[in-house]
């Protein structure tokens, strides 16, 4: 049904960007310690739901686009390549993407603000795009490795989002200390470049 190799390597793939400090990683921590565990893990299903959706409809429509054309696949291929490198960047310079307006769903149902933030997040979706048909083998049925990557990468998701609502206290300290925040952008980066290597020489046809 899939390659064990390219599953494994999508799944460290998608480890190392959850753990990468961001957004979701802020606003969950936060929400957590001044309104209680419930409303983070209110707030978790939210985003469980809407990385679902988008990683499920990004599933079924790639896996058709992958099967019918070897162009659009070379194109996806570099694209995933870049995307990663832009991700590794990005975490290099730890310039990540505001957590206040996530900060301010205090007055509003956590778990529908958390499926709708997700749900639109226009980088999950590049990610979904771009990054996960590298790891599609050509040799297997396309649609059902993609969803079961998607269904992976959803579950990892949601089980470092869940660790932080219950470790959020202890956690705090190492939210709100930028030097450790930074050093742990930079190891993680320099990972998803060897990744975005290893990805693109890996998943040429």
């Amino acid at each position: 049904m899939i390659d064990p190799a390219l599953f494994f390597g999508f799944a460290f793939a998608a480890l190392l960007i959850e753990l990468t400090p961001g957004p979701n990683m802020a606003w969950l921590v936060t929400l957590s310690i001044s309104e209680g565990r419930k409303a983070g893990l209110a707030a978790t299903v939210g985003i469980g739901l809407g990385l679902a959706f988008l990683a499920g409809l990004s599933a079924i429509g790639l896996a058709a686009v992958i099967a019918s054309s070897d162009l659009a696949y070379e194109a996806l291929r570099w694209a995933g390549a870049l995307f990663m490198l832009y991700l590794a960047w990005e975490g290099w310079r730890a310039a990540g993407e505001s957590s206040t307006a996530l900060r301010t769903a205090r007055h509003t149902a956590h778990a529908a603000r958390g499926f709708v933030i997700n749900a639109l997040n226009p980088k999950a979706a590049v990610f979904y795009i771009t990054v996960m048909p590298q790891f599609i083998s050509p040799s297997l049925p396309a649609q059902p490795q993609a969803l079961l990557l998607a269904l992976s990468s959803v579950a990892i998701a949601t089980t470092i989002h869940a660790l932080l609502v219950l470790l959020a206290g202890s956690l705090r300290t190492f939210i709100d200390d930028e030097a450790q925040n930074r050093m742990i952008r930079r190891v993680l980066s320099v990972a998803l470049v060897g990744i975005a290597v290893w990805l693109f020489l890996s998943a040429a046809r």
